[in-house]
């Protein structure tokens, strides 16, 4: 099993779209993640890449959980181990939340424990309306330990997180856009073609604008106000200076398309 391929990519125009592919319900499992890091890496060395979607492969999972047998070996064996082991996962979804473009998740099923965690690291969330999503971990007496517990407060706020992490209530795709915490509810098997459609229009623009917009949103959320507006100058910056801007500020005051 070592030698299969869980994660794999391809390219459609100036998107890329990263599937798992772990049967049957694409759990996140140690190749899963170190794959997902290798695919994460070839992506961000690609320039011609402006928006990436993650999915899954089927239909009845985007991504189910973690792998629960692989919890098994480390019980009792010691903090330091768990913590290696959950450093491991962490990587690519950390990767993928840091990626300077545009990440969107069309989430085509179950999204529970380290698929909500996936979710949780893009930066748009499309989910179909037959899905469920949470952090049920507690229901194994654990934790999230991908990104979970701090993603998710962020996105919903602590008081809603902890709630849902209290209870490991699992979210249908309704209840979950009330909270925020996915963008879109679409209809079954829609999920990766709306997600495109989002996508290809983000790429129609310049890059090095969407890699600034989401560098002053996701960096200035943790930053004073007044330290927010200096990032935020700074980046305008660096835009003008662009020949993308230059040509869309031209093709804006003559009126025709502009030509990157």
């Amino acid at each position: 099993m070592e030698n299969c391929q869980f994660v794999y990519w391809h390219k459609e125009g100036k998107v890329a779209i990263i599937t798992i592919d772990n049967p049957p319900l694409n759990v996140l499992s140690i190749a899963v993640a170190d794959q997902l890091k290798e695919t994460v890496e070839q992506i961000e060395c690609d320039p011609g890449i402006c928006a990436v979607i993650v999915t899954g492969a089927g239909e009845r999972a985007f991504m189910a959980g973690g792998d629960i047998k692989s919890f098994l070996p480390l019980l009792g064996v010691g903090v330091d181990k768990v913590r290696e082991f959950a450093l491991r996962i962490q990587e690519p979804l950390n990767l993928l939340d840091s990626l300077d473009r545009p990440v969107i998740a069309a989430i085509n099923g179950f999204a529970l424990g380290g698929g909500c965690e996936l979710a949780l690291a893009s930066d748009i969330r499309i989910a179909e309306e037959q899905i469920q999503i949470g952090l049920p971990e507690i229901t194994l007496g654990i934790l999230p330990g991908a990104g979970g517990t701090q993603r998710l407060s962020r996105l919903i706020g602590s008081s809603k997180a902890k709630e849902l992490m209290f209870t490991g209530e699992r979210l249908s795709a309704e209840e979950a856009k009330q909270i925020g915490l996915v963008n879109h509810v679409v209809p079954k098997g829609k999920a990766l073609v709306v997600a495109l459609e989002i996508a290809t229009r983000i790429s129609q623009h310049s890059i090095t604008a969407l890699s600034r917009i989401k560098r002053c949103v996701d960096e200035g959320m943790h930053l004073p106000l007044r330290e927010g507006l200096r990032l935020e100058v700074e980046c305008l910056g660096e835009v003008f200076q662009t020949d993308n801007a230059r040509e869309s500020i031209q093709a804006f005051i003559e009126k025709r398309p502009a030509r990157f």
